[in-house]
């Protein structure tokens, strides 16, 4: 099995079909989400710091753990951009485990050791150019953390300017 998350579909936060293959080219860092999470107020330090690195994050929010993310998806883009100022990709709400779960995330826990299910909410996936996942990140792996900055730029992906 291919570890490429490009054939998958997903739903924008608006709801419409995108394929990921529109990121072909691009470094992502994929991530479920969920509003009252104690790991949410990670999400205002990926924007700037990534972004002038040349990564792309995309944000899948889940209610998949103590219902954390009950909101509607345009409450969730009303309460990220104005709590946390995010202007990264949100995406519709998938499930991240059990029975329903999306195939992007079925994807990405089976691409990287260690494989399995999501366990929490702001786990991390770093995808390369090429749509292979390359790196699996724990939720408390904080955006400035040495252990993602020296994963990313161990893997010749992306430099982060002004990261450390």
């Amino acid at each position: 099995m291919s570890n490429a998350i490009s054939d998958i579909v997903v739903k924008t936060i608006n709801g419409q079909d995108k394929q990921l293959n529109n990121y072909a080219g691009k470094v992502l860092l994929i991530m479920n989400l969920a509003s009252y999470c104690g790991y949410t107020s990670q999400d205002d330090e990926f924007d700037q710091k990534y972004k002038q690195a040349g990564l792309h994050v995309l944000g899948f929010p889940c209610n998949d753990f103590r219902a954390q993310e009950p909101r509607s998806n345009q409450q969730i883009v009303k309460f990220s951009t104005s709590q946390y100022n995010v202007i990264f990709e949100l995406f519709g709400k998938v499930d991240a485990t059990g029975s329903q779960q999306h195939p992007v995330d079925d994807q990405l826990t089976e691409a990287v050791e260690p494989t399995g299910t999501v366990a929490w909410n702001l786990k991390k996936f770093l995808v390369n150019q090429q749509g292979e996942v390359v790196a699996r990140f724990n939720s408390s792996v904080h955006p400035s953390s040495l252990k993602l900055i020296t994963t990313i730029e161990s893997k010749q992906i992306s430099k982060l300017v002004n990261s450390r």
